[in-house]
């Protein structure tokens, strides 16, 4: 039932209301007369019980539907209760988009902290590396002058060879150039 018929329902209670209070009316009249008919007093006293029986149905019945749209019940014809499901179905969504766009925001937040934190371990390693091939190049070019100056092998720091041996024409000599008592 709609709420059209709603109302019509009770506009029809309305107009049964007005006989019954018109019945009322007719029978207190010929009750009040000086000579009474009492079947016609008895006809206005069943039209009015019988109105009034009708009214008390037809409001127990509206009271009735109030009643279940006013505690949320499930209830035959009414709109409330899918209204009101509705209505807390759109709040609920709402409440889901504000959470999930605050949590996109906090990722992003965290996702940005994350890239600038491993740019730079990514600088530190690099710049490490770049210490290491310098200090590799160093060592190599240092090695690559001690080579030049005097011969391969090791030294002991102050330039004179250790155990560099050299053989000219079949002697061998120390790298001072002594030759080695036999």
């Amino acid at each position: 039932m709609n709420p059209l018929d709603k109302i019509h329902a009770l506009d029809e209670i309305e107009k049964d209301i007005i006989l019954c209070m018109q019945s009322a009316g007719q029978a207190l009249q010929e009750l009040g007369k000086e000579k009474t008919s009492q079947k016609s007093a008895e006809t206005q006293s069943q039209q009015f019980l019988k109105s009034l029986s009708s009214v008390e149905s037809k409001l127990s019945e509206q009271i009735n539907y109030l009643t279940q749209v006013s505690t949320g019940q499930p209830h035959e014809g009414s709109g409330y209760a899918s209204a009101k499901v509705l209505q807390m179905a759109w709040h609920r969504i709402q409440h889901a988009r504000s959470r999930v766009r605050e949590l996109e925001e906090t990722k992003a937040k965290h996702s940005h902290a994350a890239r600038q934190q491993q740019q730079k371990r990514q600088q530190e390693h690099a710049a490490a590396q770049q210490q290491q091939q310098a200090a590799a190049a160093a060592a190599q070019q240092q090695q690559q002058t001690t080579v030049a100056a005097g011969g391969s092998g090791s030294t002991d720091g102050s330039g004179v060879g250790i155990g560099n041996t050299s053989s000219v024409s079949g002697i061998a000599t120390d790298a001072g150039g002594s030759m080695p008592a036999s």
